[in-house]
């Protein structure tokens, strides 16, 4: 059977910390950041940061389900984050900051709803969870200059 290569995108604040946080994940193939959910086509980072294109800054992972599962994928969104926090992570205030899970897939969605559940009953957090769960829609890559950007400027959070 060949090794299938799937996605995963997940916005939870800055993409740059966010991006780093999972490429530390050495069975993750790829990280790429860019831009989801809005209603503007090719939209910049300035453009989204007016907070009216409805984009989130996401990183989109490619990964082989057979060296990383999606609920591994999963446990580090919700460990590098606050998920209580709605339309922002900690200085970053913003729509394009919100935490949120696009899938792909009717798997990868309901592995998200149940992962959410589980978090919200284990009672870890005093707030709410606000993350959203919606589907993937079109992906729209950043400006080269944010690509692993923590990485090349040698810094490891922002």
């Amino acid at each position: 059977m060949q090794n299938k290569i799937e996605k995963a995108a997940f916005g939870a604040g800055c993409f740059w910390g966010v991006e780093e946080e999972f490429r530390k994940l050495k069975r993750v193939i790829s990280t790429t950041v860019g831009y989801m959910g809005g209603n503007m086509k090719n939209p910049s980072y300035e453009d989204v940061c007016t907070n009216k294109t409805g984009h989130v800054e996401v990183v989109m992972l490619e990964y082989n389900p057979k060296n990383i599962s999606y609920s591994e994928l999963l446990e580090t969104f919700w460990k590098i984050h606050d998920p209580t926090q709605l339309n922002r992570q900690g200085f970053d205030i913003g729509a394009q900051y919100k935490s949120i899970i696009f899938y792909y897939t009717n798997e990868q969605k309901e592995e998200a709803m149940k992962s959410k559940e589980i978090l919200e009953k284990s009672k870890k957090f005093k707030s709410k969870i606000v993350t959203e769960i919606v589907k993937a829609s079109e992906f729209y890559k950043a400006e080269e200059y944010h690509q692993k950007y923590l990485m090349k400027k040698g810094l490891n959070v922002c």
